[in-house]
C-alpha cells in the first residue's frame, strides 16, 4: 500500500458553510494517512424547520461526496440528527447508502456505536446548546437504549457557537465535564457533542480525573470509521487523545 497517497478518505458533511474546528481537531486525532474531505450545508439555527430546509442540499452533498471516491460519508451536526429523530435520520442514511454504495453515518450514530462498544448505557451529557436541543438529543439516545443521567449546558445560539473562543471553550469543557460527572457518579461515559466545540485537550484531563471515556464528535466519528476499516487500517491513532481512539489499539 502506498505511503504517499491517503490510505483512507472520510467525507464529512458540515452543517455550516466553512470548515475550521472540525478539520483542525481531526488532523490532531486521526492517524497518519487518513484524510478528511469536507463540504457544507447552511444551517442557520437549531430547529427542525432549519434542518428540513437543508434536506435537499444534504441529499446533493451525499451524492457529491460519493463522486470523490471516499471510503465513508458522515454527517456532522448532532442537532441535525436530534431534530429529525432517529427513525427519520436512519431512513436518510439508508437511502444515501443505497444511492452511493458507501457506508453513511452521522456523528450521533457514531456516538451510539462508540457507547455500545464500551458497554455504556448510562451517561453524563455536557453541551453548549439550549434545553430544547438537549431534550431532542436525550430522546434520540433513549431510542438507542442510552439513558442520560445528568446534563449540564451553557446554552448558546448556533451563531454564537460559530464564533466562540478556543481557549474559553476548552475551559468550558473542563467546567461542564467536571460538574456533570460529579452530579452523575453512576455515569459510564461522558458525551460532549458539538463539532464547533474545541475540546480535544480537555478529554485526557477529564478521563484522568474520572476514569471514564469522554466522547467528542470527531473522536466517535473517527473511531467508527477506523473500526469499520478493520484490517485495512494502515495506521492507528495516538492513544494520548483518550479512551475512544485508544480502544482501537
Amino acid at each position: 500500500m502506498s505511503i504517499i497517497a491517503p490510505w483512507y478518505q472520510l467525507a464529512y458533511i458540515i452543517p455550516h458553510l466553512y470548515t475550521d474546528q472540525d478539520a483542525y481537531q481531526f488532523y490532531r486525532v486521526a492517524p497518519e494517512g487518513m484524510m478528511l474531505v469536507t463540504c457544507g450545508l447552511n444551517l442557520r439555527e437549531y430547529s427542525l424547520a432549519a434542518v428540513e430546509e437543508n434536506l435537499p442540499t444534504l441529499r446533493d452533498r451525499f451524492d457529491l461526496m460519493a463522486k470523490k471516491k471516499v471510503d465513508r460519508i458522515s454527517l456532522s451536526g448532532v442537532p441535525v440528527a436530534s431534530a429529525l429523530g432517529r427513525k427519520k435520520m436512519r431512513e436518510i442514511l439508508s437511502d444515501a447508502e443505497q444511492r452511493t454504495g458507501l457506508p453513511c453515518d452521522t456523528d450521533l450514530e457514531a456516538h451510539i456505536a462508540t457507547l455500545q462498544h464500551f458497554g455504556a448505557s448510562k451517561i453524563a451529557l455536557a453541551t453548549r446548546w439550549p434545553d430544547a436541543v438537549n431534550h431532542m438529543l436525550t430522546q434520540y439516545l433513549a431510542e438507542a437504549g442510552i439513558e442520560v443521567l445528568a446534563c449540564r449546558s451553557f446554552a448558546r445560539t448556533l451563531e454564537a457557537n460559530k464564533y466562540s473562543d478556543a481557549m474559553e471553550d476548552h475551559e468550558l469543557a473542563l467546567r461542564l465535564g467536571r460538574e456533570v460527572l460529579q452530579a452523575a457518579p453512576g455515569a459510564q461515559a461522558l458525551l460532549m457533542p458539538g463539532g464547533l466545540w474545541f475540546a480535544i485537550h480537555a478529554v485526557p484531563i477529564l478521563e484522568a480525573e474520572f476514569g471514564k471515556p469522554v466522547l467528542l464528535n470527531i473522536l466517535s466519528t473517527t473511531w467508527a470509521a477506523l473500526h469499520a476499516a478493520g484490517s485495512k487500517m494502515l495506521h492507528r491513532p495516538d492513544a494520548k487523545w483518550g479512551k475512544v481512539l485508544a480502544s482501537l489499539r
